[in-house]
Formats: C-alpha cells, structure tokens, sequence
C-alpha cells in the first residue's frame, strides 16, 4: 500500500506512473483519494477542535461541582458536543474505510531504473548466460515426450486424480523433484545465508491482505470452501486460502512486528507447494509444466532497511542465478518494464531458463523489491536503536527457484539421442543416480 502522503504531495508522480503501468483507467481515483483525504483532514481538525471545546468545558463542569454551583447549562452544552463529535467520528471512520480500500487497488510505486513499456516485449534483457547453450544434432524431445517415454511424469494419472494443471511425478522423476529442491535449499542455507522456514500451505485473509494478494487477486488463489460459504464476497473470517508461493506466510511472520534494526537484513528460504487458480490461455503454453495449478518452488523473502533493499535486490538475483549456473542451464536475465512489471514491485527481474524443444525462454524465477508496500499493509517497522521512532521496513521475495519450468528446461538440456536424460553432477548426491533411461 502507497503511502498517502505520496499521493497527498505529488498526486501528478502518481498519475505518470499509472499511465506508464498501463493503468490509465485508475487515474481518475487518485483525484477521489485527494478528496477523501481533503475532507479526512478537515473532519478531524473539527473533531479534534471539539474534543479540545469538550475537555476545557468538562473541568469547569467538574469544578462548578465541586463548588455546589450549577452545572446544568455546560452540561447540556456538551451533550449535543458529544453528540457531534460521534456523529463526526462515524462519517470520519467511512470515508478512511474508502480511502483504504481505494489505496489497496492501487499498485506501487516505480523505481526511477524500471523502464517504461507496454508490455513484456518491452522488457529489457539485463543478462544472458548462454555459452553452454546446446547445439542438438538432433531433434530434442519436449519434456512431455521425455516424461512420458521415461515413465517420470503422468499428466493424464494427475488429471484424473484432481484435474488438468495437477502434475505426477513418478519413480527417477519424483526422486529429481526432491533433488532439486533439496539442493537449492542447502545451496541458500551453506552459501547464501539464509535461514529456513517451513511455513504452513494455508493462511488467512489478513495474511493475503498483508503481501498484497487481497482484495485485489483473490480470484486467483484457492480457498477452503464449506457449506454456506460458497463466494469470495462471503468470506469470513475464519476462512483459510492455499498459498500461491511460500511469500506470503513467511513475509507474514513478522506481521505487526517492530524487528530490531541490528537483526536487518532477515533472509529466509523456504519450500513450498503453490497453488494458483489461474491457469492461462488454453494451447500451446499450457502443456505439461508450462502452465499448473500445483507447483513446488524455494522461496527467498528479505527485510531489509530503505537504504540497503536495491543492493539486496541485486544480491537476491545473484543467489537465484547461483542454482542455474550449479545446474549448467543457459538462461537470461530481464528487467521488466513498467507495463509489465507485478502490482506489488517497484523494481523486478524475472531469470528465464531455456527450453530447446519450444525454442524459447521460460521464466523461472521473479526476484522483486517491493519497497515499504507490503510493510505497510502488514504493519511491519524496526526501530534503529531504543530511542528511534519505528520506520517501515523493505520487503524483497524471489523464487530461488520454482521447479516446474526448471525441470523443463533440465529435462531437454540434459537429453541424449537415445532418450536418456543425464543427471547434472551437483543432484547426484541427492539422486544417488547419475542417468535416467
């Protein structure tokens, strides 16, 4: 949630950056929130105004008593004062309930580095590490071919169990599933220096509230539905919601936290499922693992101070590199562009793995600064030292990495001509075999 002073002391920023996130339609409610918040303003200077008449009048009514003097007519007075200021107190509580639902549609702000463009076309490639990219000598099987011929992945088997989008892993393929995983999350925690989490695969609303998932992505996470409760508007408190990435119970963790500014900077690496009800556009790219509702991923979330988030930022790519460069893949780095870039972030660098069967990149891992966004929504601060006031800490989250697509591009990398699939050397300790076929 932007902060509403920004909006307040430079509501023309505000309006640029709507326009170059293609959000031109949400300009209109930065004039409402400059309305709002004009008529927030002069509601509490009459309230407070009044409560100071209230509190004056209040002890010489109190003195007047004491005296055994008559106190009736300032009684009288400050009952229809306090009548007022209830009546004020209600209309002041209404208009900052539509303050802050409009200010939790509203996405970030942009960092001045983010480039401007439309869409992902425009992004921009900040790297690419592509000298062990392959030359096939023949044609290479996609990862559904490879899977299937291998017996490692069963699509069909997972469709019939829940649905498309829900993928098997089988025998070699489930024990390179929990190879991957297994190594990254001892790669972030020996070399990287993050400490582990295993967080829980359900949360509540204030959670999804606090990384930025509610109200305005609700539709596209899982919920755990019950008799009389079959809409989003329903939602009660009480409802419980499957996590779309472990980002949201771990930046959760300290939600309503005043943290230490000698603990900063946290980092925490965590493995999850996700779950996520959007699925995509039907084709071509939502074959096998290029599109699921149920994928695993190690996650990386960081609080950090203001100054120190952009050099984390850059730190978090670099261990999210760290894993594809052990593995071998070729892949590239994008920043993307303001017409691109997640709601959330003010600055995002998305890592592409290559895929030679579909001859193109596919992302694998964001790696996002989210600024004071998300600390403000979860009401995360740390003070300096004992006499400081409390400041917002910065959030960061990237996927170190998510294994669906990972595993696509491992799979059709590692192939050989008689279908065999060669197991890169840093899994083998986790595999305890070296080839599948």
């Amino acid at each position: 949630m932007i902060d509403i002073k920004l909006v307040r002391e430079t509501p023309d920023k505000l309006k640029s950056i709507l326009h170059a996130r293609q959000l031109s339609s949400e300009i209109a409610k930065v004039d409402d929130l400059i309305l709002l918040d004009q008529q927030r303003r002069a509601l509490v200077s009459e309230t407070d105004s009044l409560k100071a008449t209230r509190n004056k009048v209040s002890d010489e009514i109190a003195r007047l008593k004491k005296n055994k003097e008559n106190a009736d007519a300032l009684i009288a007075q400050m009952k229809i004062v306090s009548d007022k200021i209830t009546e004020l107190d209600n209309t002041l509580r209404d208009l900052e309930s539509k303050q802050e639902e409009i200010l939790l549609y509203l996405p970030n702000i942009l960092h001045e580095s983010v480039p401007i463009g439309k869409d992902a076309r425009e992004n921009v490639v900040h790297k690419e590490v592509l000298h062990n990219k392959r030359a096939f000598d023949f044609k290479p099987k996609n990862h559904l071919e490879l899977g299937k011929a291998l017996d490692i992945l069963d699509f069909e088997r997972g469709a019939k169990i829940t649905g498309a989008g829900f993928p098997v892993y089988k025998g070699k393929g489930a024990t390179l599933e929990r190879a991957l995983i297994n190594f990254m999350l001892d790669t972030h925690l020996s070399k990287n220096g993050y400490t582990e989490i295993f967080p829980p695969f359900f949360v509540n609303r204030d959670s999804l509230r606090g990384t930025g998932q509610f109200p305005k992505f609700l539709n596209q996470v899982y919920r755990a539905s019950y008799e009389g409760q079959e809409t989003y508007e329903a939602d009660s408190v009480g409802r419980l919601f499957a996590i779309p990435t472990a980002e949201v119970p771990v930046t959760n963790l300290h939600r309503d936290e005043i943290l230490k500014g000698s603990q900063l900077p946290i980092k925490y690496a965590a493995y999850s499922a996700c779950f996520r009800s959007e699925a995509g556009s039907y084709g071509k790219d939502v074959r096998g693992f290029l599109r699921v509702h149920q994928f695993n991923k190690v996650e990386l979330v960081k609080f950090t101070t203001p100054e120190s988030s952009y050099q984390e930022l850059e730190s978090l790519v670099a261990d999210a590199e760290s894993i594809l460069m052990a593995l071998n893949l070729p892949y590239r780095v994008l920043l993307l562009c303001s017409g691109d870039i997640g709601a959330n972030a003010a600055k995002c660098y998305d890592l592409e793995v290559w895929s030679p069967a579909e001859e193109r990149f596919l992302e694998a891992s964001s790696c996002s600064n989210f600024e004071d966004f998300q600390a403000r929504r979860a009401n995360i601060r740390f003070k300096r030292d004992e006499k400081s006031k409390p400041e917002f800490v910065h959030t960061l989250n990237g996927s170190g990495l998510a294994t669906s697509r990972l595993m696509v591009s491992l799979l059709e990398n590692n192939q050989t001509k008689d279908g065999k699939i060669i197991i890169p050397e840093v899994l083998r300790p986790y595999t305890r075999f070296d080839v599948i076929e």
